[in-house]
This record gives structure tokens, C-alpha cells and sequence, in this order.
């Protein structure tokens, strides 16, 4: 084995390196933190939060234990709250692609920026892995990627006083239209057929905006493009009733949904069951040691993809990671109600009980 260069000047080492930032990624930085295990993330994502922020930041969660409701959105503002003692390190928007078992029983793992760590244990909560955005089946227009074509928004200026037209039938596609409506210089909603998968009241702000002539919807199908002097000018859009209609634009956005793919998961060496990691049910430990797997990536007997579930998970996986990172510490359970160590380690003050 080609062991690498310890002494790289942007090597991190840490004890623990969880890949995933969504809830269960974020409750396990919780978990480790109450051990006193100081954790590094990276998620492919440019922002926490997994499916919850990136697919669903405001559809209602009912399942929370002792929480009535919240939104995929407020939900993960709650775990960044909750972790904000143990001074966790996010690296975003980038995808871990190296993870390589080192002699001295450490982990080496980079990502696509060239971020590179040595790591004592490896925490999978990537989901059901990386997500990649469903693209256009167009020959041709993906070399306006980026420049014209957009699958994702960063920075809503770049398309005030411009002619968009959004893509998608889902929240995305009608949040973010709804949002450039006051923006660009127009707006048009293309969709495949005539019902929505978006939250009912964005659906009825929609159609309310369509009616005062403030955007537009369309049902169709894209079938093709017009390019000038190296720019795309106009999408062509056969509708129903087979006849194909040119629509002229500056920018198009496409937002057809995330694709989950299992990625470079597949190349680290580990046990792979129907894409998915199996682990035991006493430590969350996968086939190879010290690599643990949480939330909807793994699998075992009896398995629900909840994020109840992942949350148990994270705290099992925790307690079997103590053990690696302090082999020589007799690990004994404790409990934030009493444990005057863990209310140094939260940052809160003891109780006094009478």
C-alpha cells in the first residue's frame, strides 16, 4: 500500500470525518461531541441539511420526537443549534472521493477540491449517497452549463431584468420561480403535463400570479434549442397537441429532481448490499473497521429509513468509535440530565437537585 505524505501542508488530521451533512450527519457531529471526539464534514452539497434543505426545506416533519412539527428547514437550523458547542468543521460543495485504510490503522481521505485528511474513524451518512441534479436528455445544450443553463441557483442577481424560464413541476421549480418573479423580466413555467408535485398553497401562488399576467405557465415538453453567435437564444416546446412553439430566453433553469448515486462510495473497499453499506446493529461498524455507516446508506435485519432511526444509529456508531479513538478509555454511558462532564462539555451550567 502507497502510504501518503503525512507532512502535505493542507493534511487534517482528526479523529472523526462523518461524510453527509444531513440531519443524521449533523446529529452524529452531537453524538461524537459528547464523547469529546471533535468532527470534520463534508457533504458534495453547498449547504447543510441533505435531502431536507436541498428537496424538501419546507414541507412539515411530524415524526421528531416531542416536536409536533417542523419543517425539513427548521429541523436542521435545530441540529446546527444544537451542535454549535463542539465547534464542528463543514467542508461543502465538495465530494469525498478517496477513502484509503492506512497501515497505522487511520484513514486517508481526500475530496474533489484536494482537501485531504487523516482520519481516525470515517462516518457515512451520506444518505442514499451523493445527490446529482437530473439533467436535460438535449444533445447539445449542456455547454451552456453554467453560463446560461442552470440546474441549481446561486445568486439570484445574475438574472434580474432577464427572460427565464424554469423547468420542473416540483417545489424547486416553483419556488424558485415564484422568487424570480419579482426579479426578472419575465418568467415562464415549463412542465411535462398539467398536475404539480409542489406544496398545494405555492401551486395556488402560482396559478394566482399566472392570472394577474406576472408569469407564465406552459405545459409541454422541450424538444430542442436555437443558438446565435455562441449563445442560446430560444428553447423549442412541443406541446399536447403536437405542435412545437419557440420561446425566447436569456436563462434557462432546469430543476427535474436530484439523482441519489452510491458514487466513489463503491471503490472504498467496503461490503456492498443492493447499494446500500450492511453494518451490525451494535456499533453501526461496516465490514471494514473503524468505517462506520448511518441513516438511509445502510442496511441491516429489520432496517426503516427514518430519521428517528439514524438518530439511534449515531449514537450506537459514537459509542463504537470511542473505542478507536481512545483505545486505552474504559467508556461508560452517561447521561445529559446528571452528568457534570457533559455539562462542561455542552456549555451549560449543572443543576442543582434538591
Amino acid at each position: 500500500m502507497n502510504e501518503r505524505n503525512d507532512h502535505f501542508p493542507q493534511l487534517i488530521e482528526t479523529d472523526a470525518l462523518i461524510i453527509g451533512a444531513g440531519p443524521v450527519g449533523l446529529f452524529q457531529v452531537f453524538e461524537l461531541g459528547l464523547m469529546e471526539i471533535h468532527a470534520h464534514v463534508v457533504d458534495s452539497l453547498p449547504v447543510v441539511g441533505g435531502q431536507c434543505a436541498e428537496l424538501y426545506p419546507d414541507k412539515p416533519i411530524y415524526d421528531i420526537p416531542a416536536v409536533l412539527m417542523c419543517t425539513g428547514q427548521q429541523l436542521v437550523d435545530a441540529l446546527m443549534k444544537q451542535i454549535e458547542p463542539f465547534g464542528a468543521t463543514f467542508h461543502l460543495g465538495q465530494e469525498v472521493q478517496i477513502v484509503e485504510p492506512r497501515a497505522d490503522g487511520r484513514f486517508f481521505v481526500q475530496t474533489s477540491k484536494g482537501t485531504q485528511f487523516l482520519a481516525k474513524t470515517v462516518f457515512i451518512a451520506a444518505g442514499v449517497g451523493s445527490f446529482q441534479p437530473r439533467t436535460l436528455k438535449l444533445s447539445g445544450i449542456e455547454r451552456y452549463r453554467d453560463t446560461q443553463l442552470f440546474y441549481r441557483v446561486r445568486d439570484l442577481e445574475r438574472f434580474r431584468d432577464k427572460d427565464i424560464v424554469v423547468c420542473g413541476g416540483g417545489d424547486s421549480a416553483l419556488d424558485w420561480a415564484l422568487q424570480l418573479v419579482d426579479v426578472a423580466q419575465s418568467v415562464i413555467l415549463l412542465h411535462r403535463r398539467e398536475g404539480y408535485r409542489a406544496a398545494p398553497a405555492t401551486v395556488a401562488k402560482m396559478h394566482a400570479l399566472c392570472e394577474e399576467w406576472r408569469m407564465q405557465s406552459i405545459v409541454g415538453q422541450l424538444t430542442g434549442f436555437d443558438e446565435e453567435g455562441g449563445k442560446l437564444t430560444r428553447i423549442k416546446v412541443t406541446g399536447g397537441d403536437g405542435v412545437t412553439r419557440s420561446l425566447d430566453l436569456d436563462y434557462l433553469l432546469v430543476f427535474y429532481g436530484l439523482s441519489p448515486q452510491l458514487g466513489p462510495i463503491a471503490q472504498w473497499g467496503l461490503e456492498i448490499e443492493r447499494k446500500q453499506l450492511p453494518v451490525d446493529t451494535a456499533r453501526f461498524e461496516t465490514s471494514v473497521p473503524g468505517i462506520f455507516a448511518v441513516g438511509d446508506i445502510n442496511t441491516y435485519p429489520g432496517k426503516k429509513k427514518l430519521i428517528l432511526s439514524g438518530f439511534h444509529e449515531a449514537a450506537l456508531a459514537a459509542f463504537g468509535a470511542a473505542h478507536h479513538v481512545f483505545p486505552e478509555k474504559k467508556i461508560h454511558l452517561q447521561y445529559t440530565t446528571t452528568s457534570t462532564r457533559l455539562h462542561k462539555v455542552l456549555g451549560v451550567e449543572s443543576p442543582v437537585f434538591d
